[in-house]
């Protein structure tokens, strides 16, 4: 047994002898059981003879919850001797399981931001579950098999180069983008991956440091469509393309594959074409048309980022800019930066900037709506995702059709509203003595922000983060007015609650207005 295990033994024993204190140093509550009983005449009989609270009961499971009123060790030997007691059990603790990525960091946002910022919080648990159905190849330089996001999926894999099953990522680029592309959503640890619980397959097309072809990257598209994959993301390019990578192409979208590339890095060097981002939006088309989806880069303020590609064969960006992925225990932190992710327990951690890295963001969501709607085709999928981007429909040259909103895309493939993907941000506010204290809800945001104008002065900031109540102190004789914004991993405002206006006589306070702001 290994020191944490050993330790986590010896916790739990020490629980159940009722020696634990509370982290904060206070005693915990009386121990609970969970009495199972044969017939509720059993249970009365038992508790009779050895006395206990019953917590709640669960009649159906002919179960209940009970507090015994002496030593819980002693109660439970007792009881389980008494006719009718089928089990007396301790009754287990369980939290629910968060990817520390997106656990709110020092400044209150999300550390994963691209993830908030996507709008990828606001899709139904229901989705996520559903897109099992779906199937995302990464042809890349492999992966890193044993970080968590990626080893919790337990991929498929294939070499293209060797023709084997070993992707051993020694590169880092592969790991980082089949993290944001399919990592695990549901493993409590890492980061947690665009695309839900959809299947992941790794599709080694070259290895760190050798060549890499249009040749190798058709092998490896093909062998992708041939074993089942439905979206295949190719966070790869180059300024030429070929009949072989042509025929590649036409392969996947014959049998019904969405590709998704990245539309590459070159805006300083006046934006060249890459391939085969430009096959699937051509060059002159201007948003209109294609045969998948050519994926720019944005910042966090929603803007396009400065390496970024632009021009007629871009469909849309994602955030691109510093994303946080997992990374290849192999690769060099001079390419990939290391991060510290609190609350992970293993793996290693970074930032990246890259199309790259919104092209995965891409292939994730298009599994999500794809779950969401499965009697699309892979041309209505991109389509859905290019008319719910942030531009809603208009194309421009640097953002295509915007910034990708997951939430918008899988609200259109479902039927639902795709108002009801905002945060309803909701503000109550009740007096304590010449204090206010004020208490606030919403869905979809990732840190809330509380500001505060007095006497019709300019709103400045009271607090930022997660947290959901505030207190505060009343001078009389003035008028206070309470706003809280929900924001998105960037810190923009993505909704705001009807204003709190209060103000303090002497004597009083009262309430003058809770009506709803225009926005």
């Amino acid at each position: 047994m290994g020191l944490r295990l050993r330790a986590i033994a010896l916790a739990a024993a020490a629980a159940w002898l009722g020696l634990v204190t509370v982290g904060d140093g206070t005693p915990p509550r009386p121990t609970a059981l969970a009495v199972g009983y044969a017939t509720p005449a059993a249970l009365a009989s038992a508790l009779a003879a050895q006395p206990a609270t019953v917590v709640r009961s669960l009649p159906e499971l002919h179960a209940a919850e009970v507090r015994p009123a002496g030593d819980a060790a002693a109660f439970a030997r007792a009881l389980r001797r008494r006719p009718g007691i089928r089990y007396v059990d301790a009754v287990s603790a369980r939290a629910v399981a968060s990817e520390p990525g997106l656990l709110p960091g020092a400044n209150g946002i999300a550390t994963e931001w691209q993830y908030v910022a996507a709008h990828e919080t606001g899709v139904p648990a229901s989705v996520q579950r559903a897109a099992a159905s779906v199937t995302i190849a990464v042809v890349d330089t492999g992966a890193d098999l044993t970080a968590p996001d990626i080893a919790a999926k337990s991929p498929i894999t294939y070499s293209a180069v060797t023709g084997g099953t070993d992707v051993t990522d020694t590169d880092g680029h592969g790991t980082f983008v089949a993290t944001i592309a399919a990592g695990s959503v549901t493993n409590g640890d890492g980061i947690a991956g665009f695309g839900g619980d959809a299947k992941l397959m790794i599709v080694q097309a070259n290895r760190g440091g050798e060549s890499f072809t249009d040749l190798d990257e058709a092998n490896a598209i093909v062998w992708a469509v041939d074993h089942g994959a439905k979206i295949v993301n190719l966070s790869i390019g180059g300024v030429s393309t070929s009949r072989t990578e042509r025929s590649a192409i036409d392969y996947a979208v014959d049998h019904g594959a969405l590709l998704v590339a990245a539309a590459g890095n070159e805006a300083g060097h006046g934006s060249p074409p890459e391939y085969p981002a430009a096959l699937l939006q051509p060059v002159g088309s201007d948003g209109v048309g294609g045969r998948g989806l050519s994926v720019g880069a944005s910042t966090a303020s929603g803007a396009r980022a400065s390496f970024s590609n632009r021009g007629s064969y871009l469909s849309l960006v994602a955030p691109g800019v510093d994303v946080v992925g997992g990374v290849s225990s192999l690769s060099s932190p001079k390419d990939f930066p290391r991060l510290t992710l609190p609350g992970a327990f293993a793996g290693v951690y970074g930032i990246g900037s890259g199309t790259s890295y919104a092209t995965p963001e891409v292939s994730g969501a298009a599994a999500l709506v794809w779950a969401a709607n499965p009697s699309l085709s892979a041309q209505g999928v991109a389509q859905i995702l290019e008319q719910t981007a942030s531009n809603r429909g208009a194309w421009n040259p640097d953002t295509g059709f915007g910034v990708l909103d997951v939430a918008a895309a899988v609200a259109r493939a479902s039927g639902a509203p795709q108002s009801s993907t905002l945060p309803d941000v909701r503000l109550r506010g009740r007096r304590l003595g010449r204090r206010v204290q004020l208490r606030w809800s919403g869905r979809g945001a990732a840190a809330y922000r509380l500001t505060v104008a007095e006497d019709g002065r300019p709103a400045r900031t009271l607090q930022s983060g997660p947290a959901t109540a505030a207190s505060y102190a009343l001078l009389s004789g003035h008028t206070y007015v309470f706003t809280v914004d929900a924001v998105d991993g960037s810190g923009a405002s993505l909704a705001s609650s009807s204003p709190y206006r209060v103000s303090l006589a002497p004597a009083t306070l009262r309430v003058l207005s809770t009506k709803r702001a225009g926005r």
